[in-house]
């Protein structure tokens, strides 16, 4: 389920099926898109995280196997986040695997706590990646770390992520949430539609 609260012009989205590290089912992503896109014509900003020590597993296997995972409902997620006007911040709780990389790499930012871990397990599974996952990995890290995570079946740890650029920041689990306010502040205080005219300065995929 998604679990929403809003605090002002800031909206905090929470995946919560922390008994399935967060997996998402086809009806949690139909949800989180008419959430979004609610949330994001309010202006402000947008949290993105999960509940519990994972932040999303990906696919929830037995959908996959039923065809969740070449479902178009990928992409409209992390189009339709790509294209909100607020800022977008995805602070992840723990582990951030397969799928469920489209909705962060499309957020304006990433914190996570200093265990997640990253991979994306598409060559040993026979998936494709959904198509703009590859294109927003590499202008973030570059073509050969993309390689590394799409291809090599790379697991990269926090600190390597950070440090490659693949997240933004590193912050403690009990501070994750905090951080992720403050830096959402300026935005919600903004008049209204300042946050979209200086996103729109800043070239992205």
């Amino acid at each position: 389920m998604i679990e929403r609260k809003d605090e002002g012009a800031l909206t905090i989205l929470t995946l919560n099926r922390p008994d399935k590290a967060n997996s998402l089912t086809r009806a949690m992503m139909v949800d989180l898109v008419a959430q979004l896109k609610d949330a994001g014509g309010r202006g402000g900003a947008v949290i993105l995280t999960g509940a519990g020590k994972v932040f999303s597993a990906g696919a929830d296997l037995d959908e996959a196997r039923a065809g969740l995972a070449t479902d178009g409902i990928w992409e409209e997620l992390s189009g339709t986040i790509a294209a909100l006007s607020c800022l977008t911040i995805a602070a992840l709780n723990g582990t951030l695997a397969g799928g469920a990389f489209g909705m962060v790499l499309a957020c304006d930012l990433r914190l996570a706590v200093p265990g997640a871990t990253f991979f994306y397990p598409v060559m040993k599974l026979g998936f494709l990646p959904q198509p703009s996952d590859p294109v927003r990995m590499t202008a973030l890290i570059g073509p050969g770390r993309a390689r590394m995570i799409l291809m090599g079946g790379a697991r990269i740890e926090a600190p390597e992520a950070l440090s490659w650029g693949l997240v933004d920041r590193l912050a403690a689990p009990e501070a994750l949430l905090d951080e992720a306010r403050a830096l959402a502040a300026d935005a919600c205080a903004a008049p209204e539609g300042h946050a979209a005219r200086i996103k729109a300065l800043i070239p992205r995929v």
